[in-house]
């Protein structure tokens, strides 16, 4: 059993591509974690997706030995934490698991709006945070604008300031020196009856749900029976482990160890991040601080491209719940696209990664509604009703009020691209809180905003007109009720209700007009006319008409009485009424997308 003084518990923090991944690859190597010859890029981050993107979607924890200047050997656990605002509350969970952070700013870049939003985080939490500047091999970097950047936001001193690359490695044995110095052992009474956080899961296949904890009180051992403090599913304890990176099972785990325990449970839901874990004999009166359900926030529908494959995306949606308890779904049925199902994400990323997994990792098809919110609907009878699916609101007749979710968003972007930055805010109805300066070049700009704005490519716009320099954070202020109507889209005179979209009142017009016009170049012709129309209730505001596809029935008159070809024509318009009665029509995939790029320029 460890030694508590000897124990350092730590993650590290950054804004999304500030090397947080690369900087621990270096850690690993230099703790001799890892053997170098399995050594490779960004080996925290194991999904394919991660590599890609560039972005850890899941944390990582993983124990290290490091001798310290005192010739002490540590126990040193780390964990690789999430960096985009979407896992904002993995993030948090993270943080309570460790006494320290070493909170990450890009040398070339600076302070983000993710970097602040961490930090202030981590502060909350009591936790010792340790600046690191990293990718100091950059050619071409002002240190000092950095420096001056993390005295003047966050209150940093010189002297607590470190540099460092995770490239090339240098700089990365002083700062875990500072990890050991300046990160407190973890606290917590080793007599008490067992508390342990999780912080973390996933699902084995042979094993159940694997909680990653954190001991906080009391100890546990390989024979105990475990009771989660939120569900109360009490499991026999399959294995107790530490990442080394890869799992090593020991015999038991003591107050201040970070670890995992196989629970055996056949659902991630069983056992939530935050959550707090126990010992079935002998539990403990309180759970630890800080636990909430993971809420929501864009919905969006997903249908099989093929009707037979709507047993596949059941069978995949199940697996990958399994590893992510944040995604929930149900079955629902739309008049367009047939069987599928409303799912809920964390943010639009957390869809687009859902959305990649199913396609890739499980080979469906999929046609994605676009995303929505979820607004409270108040009735006339004083009822609140949630709505997540547009289709879903009620008869206007019926509605007091409709509130939305309204979002807390903090800009940092360079005082040049200050104006282009508000002029898009103002259009996505957004309205100016407070603005500061982080130094003399870059200014922060908060914001109140419609989570139904902030969705819908906003993050694509701000990097456009700011040359990609911009970084975005945001976070739940409140609902507000707010004048919305319901935009319906009919083709043909059938009511296609996969493209409803939730709508403010004085741009339901103008989203109408866009929306049916670029659906009229997306139709593929029919062989008769197909109008497309926007409307609100009964009342039609956009309309087009995609125009029939004209067979050329004369071809074969070459020459000859008028009154045949007269025949030949009224005999092909007969037969285009006839079409028009029975015709259906195709809508492409792309005619959803629409909606959102509609919305965006509208």
């Amino acid at each position: 059993m460890a030694d508590r003084s000897h124990i350092r518990n730590f993650c590290v923090i950054a804004h999304v591509d500030h090397g947080k991944t690369t900087l621990s690859d270096r850690l690993l190597e230099l703790t001799n974690t890892v053997p170098l010859r399995q050594m490779r890029d960004q080996l925290l981050d194991s999904m394919e997706l991660e590599r890609e993107h560039g972005v850890t979607i899941k944390a990582r924890a993983v124990r290290m030995a490091w001798t310290g200047r005192d010739g002490e050997v540590y126990e040193l656990n780390l964990i690789d934490t999430p960096g985009h605002v979407d896992f904002n509350y993995e993030v948090s969970r993270s943080l309570a698991a460790c006494e320290g952070a070493l909170l990450l700013v890009d040398a070339s870049q600076g302070i983000e709006a993710q970097t602040l939003a961490n930090a202030y985080l981590a502060v909350e939490q009591g936790l010792a945070v340790i600046p690191v500047i990293n990718k100091i091999d950059l050619p071409n970097i002002d240190l000092d604008v950095v420096r001056e950047d993390l005295r003047r936001a966050l209150g940093f001193k010189d002297e607590e300031i470190l540099l460092a690359s995770g490239k090339t490695g240098q700089g990365v044995p002083d700062l875990l020196h500072a990890v050991v110095e300046r990160v407190p052992p973890p606290s917590g009474d080793g007599a008490a009856p067992l508390r342990a956080l999780i912080f973390d899961s996933h699902y084995d296949a042979y094993k159940g749900v694997v909680a990653h904890v954190r001991v906080v009180d009391g100890a546990l051992a390989a024979a105990d029976r475990i009771l989660p403090m939120a569900t109360q599913r009490a499991s026999e304890l399959l294995e107790l482990g530490v990442f080394a990176p890869e799992p090593r099972p020991v015999h038991a785990l003591s107050a201040g160890e970070v670890g995992y325990v196989a629970t055996g449970l056949k659902t991630v839901a069983d056992c939530r991040v935050g959550d707090t874990l126990t010992l079935a004999a002998r539990p403990a009166v309180e759970p630890l601080p800080g636990y909430r359900p993971a809420k929501p926030m864009v919905f969006a529908g997903f249908y099989p491209q093929r009707a037979e494959d709507y047993p596949a995306l059941r069978d995949a949606l199940e697996k990958l719940r399994l590893n992510d308890a944040s995604l929930v779904y149900e079955p629902e049925t739309s008049q367009a696209l047939g069987f599928g199902f409303r799912a809920g994400f964390l943010g639009l990323f957390h869809l687009e990664i859902v959305q990649e997994r199913l396609e890739r990792e499980y080979g469906v098809d999929l046609i994605a509604t676009s995303p929505s919110v979820e607004y409270r609907v108040v009735t006339q009878k004083g009822d609140e009703i949630a709505i997540d699916n547009p289709a879903m609101l009620p008869d206007p007749g019926t509605i007091l009020e409709i509130r939305e979710p309204w979002m807390r968003v903090t800009i940092i972007v360079p005082t040049t691209y200050v104006g282009p930055i508000m002029d898009l805010a103002q259009t996505r109805r957004g309205s100016l809180v407070d603005m500061s300066y982080v130094d003399p070049t870059r200014a922060m700009l908060r914001y109140d905003m419609p989570l139904s704005e902030v969705i819908v490519e906003f993050y694509d716009q701000l990097k456009s007109r700011s040359q990609g320099y911009a970084s975005l954070d945001y976070e739940l202020a409140e609902y507000r009720a707010a004048d919305l109507v319901r935009l319906d889209v009919l083709v043909s005179g059938t009511l296609v209700d996969a493209l409803s979209v939730i709508v403010h009142r004085d741009r339901a017009q103008h989203v109408g007009r866009g929306l049916v016009s670029k659906l009229r170049e997306l139709i593929p012709k029919q062989m008769f006319d197909v109008r497309i129309q926007a409307a609100i209730g009964g009342k039609v505001v956009a309309s087009e008409t995609v125009k029939a596809k004209r067979k050329d029935v004369l071809a074969k008159c070459y020459g000859g009485d008028i009154t045949r070809k007269r025949k030949l024509l009224e005999k092909q318009k007969e037969g285009k009424k006839r079409m028009k009665m029975v015709g259906s029509v195709e809508i492409p995939q792309e005619a959803f997308l629409a909606v959102l790029r509609i919305r965006d320029d509208a």
